[in-house]
């Protein structure tokens, strides 16, 4: 059985091991100081909040979401990053912690979920077409500093 909630001391390392492959999978370079940083975001659980999911007291996935004021509705969640452990995909992990965020979000009132992913990430994009709406949008990324 699969046991969801929120982010607890003791979950650092499954945690960490899961967010790297995360950041690896979409090339994105962090520093140790770097995860340290989000770590301690999550734990404040103030802007940013974070679930796992364990099966057998193991952490095998993790989400990171955030909620937002939306001009238009009485607010937004953005599920900001969902990444689970290679040898548990399959199982209704991922679908777990969506259903999870978007619980929370509903209890809070808000009137969407809403989440981006690489094109090319069809296994993923599978389970989402699946669980939600593709509603035909593409991300474009400003930079704000200097590019390397």
């Amino acid at each position: 059985m699969i046991e969801i909630s929120p982010v607890r001391p003791g979950d650092r390392p499954g945690w960490e091991v899961l967010a790297r492959g995360y950041k690896a999978f979409y090339r994105t370079e962090v520093s140790d100081a770097g995860y340290d940083e989000a770590w301690r975001g999550l734990l404040r659980d103030d802007e940013v909040h974070g679930l796992v999911a364990r099966l057998d007291g193991n952490v095998v996935g993790i989400a990171h979401y955030l909620v937002h004021a939306d001009i238009w509705s009485p607010g937004a969640c953005y599920l900001q990053d969902l990444f689970v452990d290679e040898s548990v995909r399959g199982q209704g992990v991922a679908r777990g912690l969506i259903e999870r965020v978007a619980e929370l979000a509903r209890d809070k009132g808000l009137s969407r979920l809403y989440w981006t992913t690489r094109q090319d990430n069809a296994r993923a994009r599978a389970l989402y077409d699946k669980v939600a709406d593709f509603r035909g949008f593409l991300r474009y990324d400003y930079p704000l500093s200097p590019i390397s």
